[in-house]
């Protein structure tokens, strides 16, 4: 590996740091929305793979603790990953515990990373004799695992039902497309279905207030005051592990290392089922509170990095809710990436060893240094200066290029077919889990159904 190549990953990771800082800081951002399209446009530019690879983990690491600084400052949830912590982190803030959850998160997070990376590392080879056998029943378990999903979730009766009605959507416009020769017969659509996916709860808020009874229904509130509590501690950054007290420490090892073998899982449904488990037996409720955060922490970071790094390394093709959501592009990205050529054929053990840690390594140092001094002027930054708006307004039109790109003019209306069907399902509890994995297992039951 040269210098130039390592100086490139180096310096990927360092714009990733800083770019998914200040995102991860503006509230309501959907981990899948902000790491996707990102990750694809780096792809589809022809960066090299070890370096987009690097890119990713510092983004993974990065993204998932900014994401619960808001939750801890100003009780709103950064992503999709902070809201389990929401409860408990408003509990800590109303009893002046703010500065202490930014710093037992901060650990948390610095724990699931140093124990996923080495466990999904070991267990990714483990696996390698089986990837073929895996890959040979892919489809199947794709069914399997939006079955399973949908009975984890919130509505399960609607999401089993969605599950053949989705698969018919999405292969039907894939058929399309075909028959009207906007895409040639050997194309498979996915990226821009997927994207679409994403952004459907978005889609729909926008779409209801054309609506004007929908739109006079809606709560108005006076101009929100919101206040955001000092958390610079210089002391905190001498003794990191002293934030939290060892019985926290051991229990966040622990679910760390657990959630690493249930990697196929959804990375919420595991935080949250873990993390309350881990602060169940606390009868005090701020110990209750602080345990739930730090272990939830962990998992967020543990969930994540599994799901990414051991799907890949040991079989090519995106086998969990990570794997097909928010890092998708490493697996699939025609015409630089297909399931037949990837990450996974193109890099060596030693280069997915060297970018793995790299990224964590360089992500999880300077996070947790900005997160122990910077996390309230940053955030008071982001809520006065930075549009959320604008944000969300960006990714949607970088979605709707990537629709154009995928299969032309009709698929910016498929995208948002897909976006409002799938938008509606997800008001009604239908998660993105099961509508991820029925988008791969769409062909196969298709065919089984004709």
């Amino acid at each position: 590996m040269s210098l130039v190549l390592l100086g490139q990953m180096f310096l990927a990771s360092i714009l990733a740091i800083v770019f998914y800082t200040f995102i991860g800081f503006i509230p309501g951002t959907d981990e899948t929305s902000v790491l996707m399209p990102v990750t694809l446009a780096l792809v589809l530019a022809g960066v090299a793979p070890i370096v987009v690879l690097t890119f990713f983990i510092a983004a993974i690491v990065t993204l998932n603790l900014m994401n619960a600084i808001p939750t801890a400052l100003v009780g709103l949830p950064g992503g999709v990953m902070s809201t389990p912590m929401m409860e408990h982190a408003l509990f800590l803030k109303e009893q002046g515990l703010a500065a202490v959850s930014i710093k037992k998160m901060a650990t948390g997070a610095i724990i699931g990373t140093a124990v996923s990376i080495p466990t999904s590392l070991l267990l990714a080879n483990l696996l390698l004799p089986f990837a073929s056998v895996l890959k040979d029943y892919a489809s199947l378990l794709f069914v399997l695992g939006a079955i399973f999903l949908a009975l984890i979730g919130k509505n399960k009766i609607l999401a089993l039902i969605a599950i053949v009605p989705l698969a018919l959507l999405f292969q039907g416009l894939r058929e399309l497309y075909v028959a009207i020769g906007a895409v040639p017969p050997d194309k498979t659509v996915t990226i821009s279905f997927f994207l679409g996916i994403t952004i459907g709860p978005l889609l729909m808020k926008l779409l209801q207030l054309l609506n004007a009874n929908a739109n006079r229904a809606l709560p108005r509130f006076a101009k929100r005051q919101v206040a955001v509590d000092l958390v610079d501690d210089r002391a905190s950054l001498r003794h990191p592990l002293k934030t939290i007290t060892k019985k926290e420490g051991l229990i966040s090892v622990l679910v760390s290392f657990a959630a690493n073998f249930l990697f196929v899982l959804s990375p919420v449904g595991l935080t949250i089922l873990l993390g309350e488990a881990s602060a169940k037996g606390e009868k005090n409720p701020v110990k209750k509170a602080e345990m739930a955060i730090t272990t939830m922490s962990a998992l967020s970071h543990a969930t994540y990095l599994s799901g990414l790094i051991i799907p890949l390394i040991a079989l090519g093709i995106p086998l969990s809710p990570v794997a097909v959501g928010p890092a998708n592009a490493l697996f699939n990205a025609p015409p630089v990436f297909t399931l037949d050529h990837n990450l996974h054929h193109l890099l060596s053990r030693g280069e997915f060893v060297v970018a793995i840690l790299m990224g964590a390594i360089l992500a999880a140092v300077i996070t947790y240094y900005i997160a122990m001094r910077f996390a309230s002027k940053i955030t008071l930054f982001v809520l006065q200066k930075i549009p959320h708006e604008a944000i969300l307004g960006l990714f949607v039109a970088f979605i709707l290029l990537l629709a154009y790109m995928d299969a032309g003019f009709v698929n910016i209306f498929g995208v948002l077919l897909v976006g409002i069907v799938c938008g509606t399902l997800n008001q009604m509890g239908v998660n993105y889990g099961v509508q991820f994995m029925v988008l791969y297992a769409a062909p196969f039951i298709a065919q089984h159904i004709v």
